[in-house]
């Protein structure tokens, strides 16, 4: 391994390594306390280590942002490529958006204390940022569901209403401890397929 190679090798280890911290420290403090020091404690490192890879916590979080949309996208569409019908598709879509959470709890902390806590330069929260036309997942689901209704698989429904839906029902778990408390996560993910299969009309 060259000499160059070596070095940049160290500094994605290093990077994943504060990634890492990151993700602990949002889930330990949530984002308002989440600072720079807290994090470097978590990782081992000092916090001058941590500003020579990353301008300071709003560019940490951006890139920690990326990181997980990036992950929890590259997953939940990988299952459902491996599903043929549309009505295949978006069970395969639920189930593995709720297996992804429940697998991966800290990583869906961190990505909900981001969203809700960190704006932009405007003063805009995240969570005032969507735009579907740019959301893999979302834009995914939606292709299904108006496919399944060509198809003739799915009844009649307003396709933005069911794939918000579906997605307010994906979120609502994690987010929601007297269902998280009450109900299995695999109990939940078997009902709402149920209930949106008969949404969508499904035989």
């Amino acid at each position: 391994m060259k000499k160059d190679q070596k070095q940049s090798f160290i500094a994605e280890a290093r990077r994943e390594q504060i990634i890492e911290a990151a993700i602990q420290t949002l889930d330990d403090v949530g984002y308002v306390k989440a600072s720079l020091s807290q994090i470097a404690k978590r990782a081992g490192i000092s916090t001058g280590l941590i500003s020579y890879h990353f301008a300071d916590k709003e560019d940490l979080m951006n890139h920690l942002l990326e990181n997980l949309l990036e992950s929890s996208t590259s997953y939940i569409l990988e299952c459902v490529e491996q599903a043929d019908s549309p009505i295949e598709k978006v069970e395969a879509f639920i189930m593995a958006s709720l297996a992804y959470q429940g697998t991966h709890p800290k990583r869906y902390t961190a990505l909900i204390e981001i969203i809700f806590n960190a704006r932009t330069e405007d003063n805009v929260p995240y969570y005032k940022m969507g735009d579907d036309d740019d959301d893999p997942i979302m834009g995914t689901l939606t292709a299904i569901l108006k496919e399944g209704q060509k198809n003739g698989d799915f009844g009649p429904f307003h396709v933005d209403v069911m794939a918000n839906l579906i997605q307010g029902a994906i979120g609502e778990y994690m987010l929601n401890a007297n269902i998280t408390k009450t109900v299995d996560l695999e109990t939940f993910s078997s009902e709402v397929v149920s209930i949106v299969k008969q949404a969508m009309g499904v035989q």
